[in-house]
């Protein structure tokens, strides 16, 4: 395929080129032809998929621009830094666009804790993000902690990042005008991240253990992050976009500065000749390939005109940020056919020797596209068959609650949360939600909610309903803190594409996303694809992670939380009962898989239903916080762990025990589905009659009061039995490890 495009031998460097941006990590070949299914179009989207981050107008004459990736491999080779860099990688996406970074959250999925590698990983990933993230200033408002067997060898380490801009600071990556000028900004260039995640991510590990993970050899490949130099580029970019002195800007991440160049290049078709030589560097003797690939941290690519240069460097040099122009735009070539072609050159001195002579666009348009063979699992009907919801539950049902509670804290203390002071609903709850605010940003009342959610259990038994159900929990979760949806952002956690089961699940998740987002009325603005998750040919469970952007329109008072009060009538808001063949469904449940049941089905998916419960809830909340007086004092949706799970998560932030009535057996404690909320109100009846009104049922639960959590019959369980095996459960699990 080069031969045919450039018509001729490649040579060393330009097929090192097209190695990295033609990388499954770069290119995308393997899935671009099934994520055009997903819809990304909505009246309040200013930039969809495609550019480094999504950007949505939230109102008030401010734009949020909103990204997810994943760091996946690198964190398995050298958990710190691949974190840590995962982190700085994800920020320079939202400030590209021109907005400044407010917060980051990270879904992290791990193998079980009784592995002491496990722990190892756990503890460098914790570390790196709080590192990075804590020393440049961004919190860390959210995010999901998952421990399952099927990561023991590829953990995943997803970052999401969020931030804000005033609408007409909104900024794309594209080079424009012939004689201007490519500026590399920040740090020099070294041999860190050579073949990082274009190529590291581009395949899986061999080893089954995941020894391989720990090879020496592929520890050069993990970028090394320098926080501090980050926040110094953040505030010079951000001070160049506000004084109109960038025509366009991109960061580098994957691929380096090829991929900077031939991007911006082939997006505004126009050429593009790179002087290898004026690249600075932090090692001697570095080959042209080196220079071009390195992955090294902390680097943006800005096109500015050649008068703008001087005011350009005085204002870096104040913030003590390197430029060098390493390049210029020019003309585009026009071929045999008379077609206009943006070459990307690179040079040895402005004038110099060609090294390397390609079109922009096959680097970063025109990778092969694979229409990879997909089959479904052969043992997934026996999978199915195999479902818990058949068998009569057997144990104590205390037991069984107390097995369930885990609180991250351990994790997310190791974060700053308030960083910039608009964090309003931090980590911990069902989403965080933030004041609309900031440095250099128009007044606004409003507020911006995030939630990311991820269910493998689900999807692992059926991927099409397992995602489509993930988006609803995730738009669930941001209905507690009276946030209405508007944009989502996806981060797809697969095993080897070259597996047709795979491929079946990534298609399959794929059209579960499409069709939730075209039944909530959602478009995915952006994402990203992780694949080749596998050791020793085992791949992970499908881990579709979904994030979730929402906005509040007027936020002058918090939401209620989770801390019910005494007296209260507590109720469950929507549906009782799953609309599928089981009632209470066990299939996919965390109850289930800590038995080793890993078999059943799934509820299906009833946009219709969902709607109107969600649309209730996030209504609710949303007069609250707008200082509305209500009867409405606590709300939880109903998540992982089912309702008991739920109703002793309240009972361990509140300190308050509840009488719930006699509930439907086992099944009903432990069964998850999503578009079901614990809520208390100290005027039933007046909550009742708004909730028929909406067409939403309402289930009579029980009473807040005393020192005991008693569900019927079955669970009997003090308060301080509750909070304090919820409180030490992770603790307890990370000091066992030896």
């Amino acid at each position: 395929m080069i031969r045919e495009v450039l018509d001729r031998e490649p040579n060393s460097l330009e097929l090192a080129l097209y190695g990295v941006m033609w990388s499954e990590h770069c290119s995308y070949k393997s899935s671009r032809i099934h994520l055009r299914r997903l819809p990304t179009e909505g009246a309040h989207v200013l930039v969809g998929p495609g550019e480094n981050a999504g950007v949505i107008d939230a109102g008030d004459g401010i734009a949020v621009a909103i990204r997810i990736e994943s760091h996946n491999h690198p964190s398995a080779i050298e958990p710190y830094q691949g974190a840590a860099t995962g982190v700085g990688g994800i920020l320079r996406d939202v400030f590209t666009m021109g907005a400044r970074p407010l917060a980051v959250m990270d879904p992290l999925f791990f193998g079980e804790l009784s592995d002491a590698r496990q722990r190892w990983l756990v503890e460098g990933v914790v570390s790196g993000i709080s590192g990075y993230g804590n020393s440049v200033g961004v919190p860390t408002i959210g995010g999901e902690l998952t421990f399952d067997d099927c990561y023991a060898s590829n953990p995943l380490v997803n970052v999401l990042c969020c931030g804000a801009l005033p609408t007409e600071r909104l900024v794309l990556g594209v080079a424009s005008g012939v004689g201007n000028l490519a500026v590399l900004l920040g740090s020099s260039t070294g041999r860190d991240g050579i073949g990082g995640v274009s190529v590291l991510a581009s395949a899986g590990f061999d080893g089954a253990d995941g020894a391989e993970s720990l090879d020496d050899a592929k520890r050069p490949s993990v970028q090394v992050g320098d926080p501090y130099e980050e926040k110094r580029l953040i505030e010079a970019c951000l001070a160049l976009l506000d004084d109109g002195l960038v025509v366009g800007i991109q960061d580098l991440g994957g691929a380096g500065i090829v991929c900077a160049t031939s991007e911006t290049a082939a997006r505004g078709g126009v050429g593009m000749d790179v002087d290898v030589s004026a690249i600075p560097l932090r090692e001697a003797g570095m080959e042209p390939f080196e220079i071009m690939t390195s992955e090294s941290q902390e680097r943006m690519l800005a096109i500015i005109t050649p008068e703008n240069w001087d005011a350009v460097a005085k204002l870096c040099a104040k913030w003590e940020v390197r430029a060098t122009v390493i390049g210029h735009v020019v003309e585009p070539t026009i071929d045999e056919n008379g077609r206009a072609v943006a070459m990307l050159r690179v040079r040895q001195g402005f004038d110099g020797e060609i090294l390397a002579e390609v079109p922009a666009s096959s680097l970063a348009d025109e990778a092969p596209l694979y229409d990879r063979p997909m089959s479904r699992p052969a043992d997934l009907d026996a999978i199915n068959a195999d479902d818990p919801s058949d068998d009569e539950p057997v144990g104590s049902p205390n037991d069984d609650l107390l097995d369930l509670l885990v609180d991250p804290a351990w994790v997310y203390r190791q974060y700053d949360s308030q960083l910039f002071l608009n964090t309003v609903v931090g980590p911990g709850r069902d989403a965080a939600l933030l004041r609309l605010g900031g440095p250099g940003l128009p007044y606004s009342e409003r507020g911006i909610a995030l939630s990311t959610d991820s269910n493998p259990r689900w999807c692992a038994l059926d991927p099409r309903t397992g995602t489509s159900l993930t988006v609803a929990e995730s738009v669930a979760n941001l209905a507690c803190v009276g946030a209405t949806a508007k944009a989502v952002v996806n981060c797809l956690n697969f095993g080897n594409p070259e597996h047709p089961e795979v491929m079946w699940q990534l298609s399959e998740s794929i059209d579960g996303m499409t069709e939730a987002c075209l039944g909530l009325g959602l478009p995915v603005i952006g994402g990203n694809v992780s694949l080749y998750n596998e050791s020793g040919g085992h791949d992970i469970d499908p881990t579709p992670v979904v994030g979730l952007l929402g906005v509040v329109e007027s936020l002058v008072a918090p939401p209620p939380g989770w801390g019910w009060r005494e007296g209260d009538d507590i109720v469950l808001v929507g549906t009782r009962h799953a609309n599928s063949q089981y009632r209470f469904p066990l299939g996919g449940t965390r109850w289930a898989t800590r038995r080793g049941r890993r078999g059943g089905h799934v509820p299906n998916f009833d946009a219709e239903t969902l709607a109107a419960a969600i649309d209730f809830v996030a209504g609710e909340i949303a007069s609250i916080c707008a200082g509305v007086s209500s009867d409405v004092t606590a709300v939880h949706d109903v998540g992982a762990g089912g309702l008991a799970t739920a109703l002793a998560e309240m009972v361990a932030v509140s300190q308050l025990g509840a009488g719930i009535v006699e509930l439907e057996g086992h099944a009903e404690l432990f069964s998850e589905f999503p578009g079901r909320f614990v809520m208390t109100t100290n005027d039933v009846d007046a909550f009742v009659a708004r909730a028929d009104v909406a067409g939403v049922p309402v289930t009579h639960l029980g009473t807040v009061g005393g020192a005991v959590l008693r569900i019927g019959s079955m669970i009997n369980l003090s308060v301080d039995e509750v909070a304090s095996r919820r409180r030490g459960a992770l603790e307890e699990s990370l000091a066992a490890v030896g």
